[in-house]
């Protein structure tokens, strides 16, 4: 698509860290993005030592950044790459209102934000496995 950036892909060295930092990049607009719908300020809360904010977001990290391992994995440009784990997050924020709605008996953000570490421990559960799942459908 862009010259100036399908040329820079042709070394394999650059590829790899023009990869990398794509999905670096996404990983921190996708968290912002977390950041913003959670009832909580993730950071605030793990930095006073919340263990359950701090399993839900590294099980975001870690769902976030194996969709991007798919989606590297499976396509051949840049472009597809950012295309699909975009998408693969998409579909993990989805999740995440999912999983809200379907426990009605109580509240997941307000769980977690008083430490609630079952609840923690689930979320970064689902997180992750469903970034399998999502993984698993990107395609070429």
């Amino acid at each position: 698509m862009d010259p100036e950036i399908d040329w820079l892909l042709e070394n394999e060295y650059l590829t790899s860290i023009v990869y990398v930092s794509v999905a670096v990049l996404s990983l921190i607009v996708f968290l912002s993005i977390f950041e913003l719908v959670a009832r909580y300020r993730c950071w605030h809360e793990i930095k006073n030592g919340n263990l359950a904010v701090a399993m839900a977001t590294g099980g975001k990290i870690f769902g976030i950044c194996n969709i991007f391992r798919f989606s590297i994995s499976m396509n051949s440009s840049i472009y597809e790459q950012l295309l699909w784990g975009a998408y693969g997050f998409l579909i993990l924020m989805i999740a995440y209102f999912l999983f809200e709605f379907l426990t009605p008996i109580f509240k997941i953000d307000k769980e977690l934000a008083s430490d609630n570490r079952a609840v923690g421990f689930i979320a970064m559960v689902i997180s992750i496995s469903l970034s399998y799942v999502i993984g698993s459908t990107i395609l070429i």
